[in-house]
C-alpha cells in the first residue's frame, strides 16, 4: 500500500492565507517535514509547533493541512521511499522552482531544529547533509538557467529529499529500533 498523496499547494496556500501565517506552502512543508524528521509529534497541533507560536489552534481534521501532516508521515515512514517534497510543478519557472526549494529548506532546517534539538544525535552522513540543507537555505533563487541548470536543480531536489529521509532515519527509526531491543 502506497503513502497518501499530498494536498494541492492551492489548497493549502488558501488555509495559510486563512490563518494569516507569513509563511509559503513549501516552506510550511519543510517546516512539517523537518520537525517528523527531527522527532516531533505527528498530531494536529503541530502547526503551533513548527511555527512556535503557542496561540496557534490545531488544524480542522480533513484540512489541507492535516492531509499534508498525515501524508507526509506516512511517506516520510513509508520504506519504499516514496517521500516527496511539496515544490511548484516542472513547468513553473526556474526561479520559482529553485525559490521554493531554498524556501522548503528554510523550513526543513527551523522544524527540525524545534523537534531534534540543539545537539541530535546524528551520523556523519546526517550532519554533512544537514548542513548542506543549511546552505541551500542560504541561498538566492536564480532568475533563468539553462538545461544544465534544470538538470542541478532535479538533482538537489533528489538531494534534499533523500537527505530528509536519511535525517528522518536517524533521529525516528534508529531511536524505535533501539527500543525495540532494550
Amino acid at each position: 500500500m502506497s503513502a497518501p498523496d499530498l494536498p494541492a499547494a492551492a489548497a493549502l496556500d488558501a488555509e495559510i492565507r486563512a490563518l494569516a501565517l507569513s509563511v509559503t506552502s513549501w516552506e510550511l512543508h519543510g517546516g512539517l517535514c523537518g520537525w517528523l524528521a527531527g522527532g516531533g509529534a505527528s498530531n494536529r497541533e503541530w502547526l503551533a509547533k513548527v511555527m512556535a507560536d503557542p496561540q496557534l489552534r490545531a488544524v480542522a481534521a480533513g484540512s489541507a493541512l492535516d492531509d499534508m501532516r498525515l501524508a507526509s508521515a506516512a511517506q516520510l515512514a513509508d520504506r519504499s521511499f516514496e517521500f516527496e517534497l511539496l515544490l511548484p510543478d516542472a513547468d513553473a519557472s526556474l526561479s520559482e522552482r529553485s525559490g521554493a526549494l531554498f524556501d522548503w529548506c528554510r523550513g526543513f532546517l527551523g522544524g527540525f531544529g524545534l523537534a531534534a534539538g540543539a545537539a541530535p544525535s546524528l551520523s556523519e552522513d546526517s550532519r554533512e547533509a544537514l548542513a548542506d540543507i543549511a546552505k541551500l537555505a542560504a541561498a538566492q533563487p536564480q532568475d533563468d538557467g539553462d538545461e544544465e541548470d534544470e538538470e542541478a536543480l532535479v538533482e538537489l531536489e533528489e538531494f534534499v529529499r533523500v537527505a530528509a529521509l536519511l535525517l528522518h532515519g536517524d533521529c525516528v527509526l534508529a531511536a524505535q529500533h533501539r527500543q525495540r531491543f532494550n
